[in-house]
Formats: structure tokens, C-alpha cells, sequence
């Protein structure tokens, strides 16, 4: 079987999770990652003998004065690849795309670009057909990504009426920590809805949901409450049932200590989750409650670790090499231990 050839743009907090991840397929193959920095995030790459790119002749000359053995630059990643994932920072990636679209080369970007710059959204569950040989796509944010493994679980029962969220999100990334965030503080978003509700719209235009977010002064994870109307009265046996046709949801109890998202990390450490991710939606089971025809619940989003199986099936979807979603959802839930 020839690999497909997947190349990693920014090897950060997604990307060197991206890159990881694609090394543990069978049917993809990492030509190499690309960044600007000289220090020691790029170094891991190296540790890893994954071949090391600098995105122009500058950052080259920068990387190798820094000792890092460096393969080319991103235009010629570019052109041993046959799929790119941009994973750089907010807003950087709409810059690059003009390269991918010249070298007519499919492109996957995260969801801090707007919808519009590849004109579709992705997510797994939801909508892995529509994204079948097209030529990009975005894999939306951590938190809309939640929304919509649940709530689509809970759609295709035929128990969605409407959903209104409340989330709690982290401040910043824990590496970062030190650099910036917020501390002794709550900020909450001006705007109602937060951007999340409409994104999950964008995937799914049927959904009747509303965020509201708050920042909060911590960085491990975020935290969502839900209040659903559902189509009828149901029992919480039923919701379960549900709410389990996803395979990227796991339920956890106050009951066995996980109380908390800490607690939670810690749970992923203990499992030899590799930097203690979590890929899957961590839903309270004995929190859940139905009342007729509501439903409350409340669950733990990894924002580091949940778009990572989203981005490896769309690898799949934009190159065709697998058509049917539960299957590349199963190569790749298995593939990373989900």
C-alpha cells in the first residue's frame, strides 16, 4: 500500500501532537516538520529523527547557527508532500495558504482560521463524507469539537431540540503559562453567543445552539456546562445510550475521584497517554440529569490532545484513502488508544 506523504507546518502545542499522531498510522508516512523557532521545541524533533524544515533561507541559516540539522525549507516540503497540515498560530496559516493552493497540494488548517478560508468544517462524527477529495478543509477548535461529538450523539437519537452552553475555558497553554494568562480573575466574553455555538454551525448549520464563555485563571483543560431541551421526555438510561454512539466521549464518575481536571491529567498520565492527553470528551456520568424533557450535563475538554484524532481522519477524507468514516474513526481510535 503506498503511504500517503503528510507533512507537518508548525510544530507546537497541535503540530508535534499532528506529527506524532502520523507516525502511528500505517497508512500515512511524515516527511518532515517546518517551523521558525531555533529552540528547544524544534529540538524534539530532531530527538525524534523527524526531518526538521525551516519555513524560508532565513530561519534556515538560523536553525543550522543553533545546530539543527535542517532538510530544506517549507517550499520544498511542500513538494515531497501530499497533504499538509498547517498547524501555526492564529491567523498565520490563512498566510501560507496561497503556497499549498500554488503547488496544488491539499491542506488541512485548525480552528483558529475562520471558516470561510477553506469554505468547510470538519469533524469525524459528524461530517467525514463531505470532506471526501476535496482539497482543504478546517478541523474546528477544541471546544467545538466537543460540542459536536455530543450533541450530534444526542441528534442522531432524535432527542436534540436545542442546546445553551456555558464554558469555562482555559486561560492560556501550560508551557506558556509563564508568559501570559490571567490570574485572581474571571473574564467573561462580551459577545452572547461566544464564537463556539456559531462555529458548531458551520459543521452543522441544523443545530440550535448557544455558548456563552468565561476565561478562567487556570490551563489544563476546559470545562463545559450544558442544559439541553430535548425533542421528548427521556430517561437518563436512554440520554446514556446516546450519548455512547460516540466513541471519542468517555465517562467518567465523581465516584472513583475524578472530581476534578487535574485529577483527570493525572488519570491520562497514569495511562501512559503520551504528554497525558486526552483525546476524548470526559463526560460525568453520575453528574448527568434529565428532568422530563431537559438535560443537564457537564464535561472536560483536553484542548491540546481532542482535535488530534479529528485532524488524522481528515488526512484520510481529503486524500481518499479511506471512504467510509467509521472505519478511519476506528483505524484511528485504535491507533492512538482511544
Amino acid at each position: 500500500m503506498n503511504k500517503i506523504k503528510v507533512a507537518v507546518n508548525g510544530y507546537g502545542v497541535i503540530g508535534k501532537r499532528v506529527a506524532d499522531a502520523v507516525l502511528a498510522q500505517d497508512d500515512m508516512e511524515l516527511v518532515g516538520v517546518c517551523d521558525v523557532v531555533s529552540d528547544w521545541r524544534i529540538k524534539m524533533a530532531v530527538e525524534k529523527e523527524y526531518p526538521v524544515f525551516a519555513f524560508d533561507d532565513l530561519h534556515k541559516n538560523q536553525m543550522k547557527d543553533a545546530g539543527i540539522p535542517v532538510a530544506g525549507t517549507l517550499a520544498e516540503l511542500i513538494e515531497a508532500s501530499d497533504i499538509i497540515v498547517d498547524c501555526t498560530p492564529k491567523k498565520v496559516a490563512a498566510g501560507n495558504i496561497e503556497k499549498y493552493k500554488a503547488a496544488n497540494l491539499k491542506f488541512i488548517v485548525h480552528g483558529g482560521e475562520k471558516h470561510e478560508v477553506t469554505g468547510h468544517s470538519f469533524s469525524a462524527e459528524n461530517n467525514y463524507e463531505t470532506a471526501i477529495g476535496r482539497d482543504s478543509t478546517r478541523v474546528v477548535s477544541c471546544n467545538t469539537t466537543s460540542i459536536l461529538r455530543t450533541l450530534t450523539a444526542l441528534k442522531r437519537a432524535g432527542l436534540l431540540k436545542k442546546a445553551r452552553g456555558t464554558l469555562l475555558r482555559r486561560a492560556t497553554d501550560p508551557w506558556e503559562s509563564h508568559l501570559g494568562g490571567i490570574m485572581n480573575t474571571l473574564v467573561p466574553e462580551q459577545e452572547i453567543p461566544s464564537h463556539q455555538g456559531p462555529d458548531a454551525q458551520t459543521v452543522d448549520p441544523e443545530l440550535d445552539v448557544i455558548t456563552a464563555a468565561v476565561k478562567v485563571p487556570q490551563t489544563l483543560s476546559h470545562l463545559h456546562y450544558w442544559n439541553v431541551q430535548m425533542t421528548r421526555n427521556a430517561s437518563k438510561e436512554e440520554v446514556l445510550t446516546a450519548m455512547k454512539s460516540s466513541t471519542r466521549t468517555l465517562f467518567i464518575n465523581y465516584d472513583d475521584g475524578l472530581s476534578a481536571n487535574n485529577a483527570i491529567k493525572e488519570w491520562m498520565l497514569a495511562k501512559g497517554r503520551p504528554y497525558g492527553d486526552m483525546y476524548e470528551v470526559a463526560l460525568w456520568q453520575d453528574m448527568l440529569k434529565v428532568v422530563n424533557d431537559e438535560l443537564f450535563y457537564a464535561y472536560v475538554v483536553d484542548n491540546q490532545a481532542i482535535v488530534i484524532p479529528e485532524t488524522i481522519d481528515a488526512i484520510r477524507a481529503l486524500t481518499g484513502i479511506e471512504t467510509n468514516a467509521q472505519n478511519s474513526i476506528l483505524k484511528t481510535n485504535q491507533s492512538l488508544g482511544i
